[in-house]
């Protein structure tokens, strides 16, 4: 019986003797094992963050998409130049021979082609400047005023603006050449012009509700 317990003695204090030894290399597994598992997820994240600021590069880095749209209303300010010296030229030649009206007709006309190249440039460089790139003319001489508060919703005010000033051009030419134009399409042009018109109005008015003016401007 002495024996016996003795021996369990001894088992006992043999576990008790390895027991620390046994902990600590537990320890040390799990350790390396929690290390393993944030290692992958490190190497997860860093993978997927690597393909987010891929995307979002390509994402912002779209926008130079619209570039070659404003070079090409360039190009149509150039025909539009063109259109305008043509049509100056042809009155330079025939105002002798033509009517006060036909002279005010002329000259209407080449205002309606400066207010449509009017509207170009105001679309390529403030569309430019709002959705592409920032234009480094801030301390330039010629910058013009309307470029210093430009954003989306004063480019749209802007551009209605400019489309009820051709509309009117286009209805006084109407007015003027009445006698030569279908009675029908009178209240059309009208209707269009008035269409602008209240587009306009309520452009500025959400634009003022949305962005009131500050205290003090």
């Amino acid at each position: 019986m002495s024996r016996a317990h003795h021996e369990s003695d001894s088992e006992s204090e043999h576990e008790s003797k390895k027991s620390p030894e046994s902990t600590k290399e537990e320890v040390t597994d799990s350790a390396e094992t929690a290390q393993k598992r944030q290692t992958k997820q490190t190497k997860k994240r860093s993978s997927f963050a690597i393909v987010e600021d891929t995307l979002e590069w390509v994402i912002f880095a779209s926008r130079w998409i619209q570039a070659p749209l404003y070079l090409g209303l360039i190009l149509g300010s150039v025909l539009y130049t063109y259109k305008f010296l043509v049509d100056l030229m042809h009155l330079w030649k025939e105002v002798n021979r033509m009517t006060e009206e036909l002279v005010m007709l002329a000259v209407l006309n080449l205002v309606d082609i400066t207010m449509v190249a009017n509207l170009i440039t105001m679309v390529v460089i403030g569309g430019y400047a709002s959705f592409v790139s920032r234009l480094p003319v801030e301390k330039h001489e010629d910058r013009p005023d309307w470029l210093q508060k430009v954003d989306a919703g004063t480019l749209k005010i802007k551009l209605v603006g400019s489309l009820v000033g051709i509309s009117g051009i286009h209805l006084l030419k109407a007015f003027i050449n009445i006698d030569h134009k279908p009675h029908e399409h009178i209240p059309w042009q009208i209707g269009i012009h008035v269409t602008f018109l209240l587009s306009a109005l309520m452009l500025a008015a959400t634009e003022r509700v949305l962005h009131p003016p500050h205290k003090g401007h």
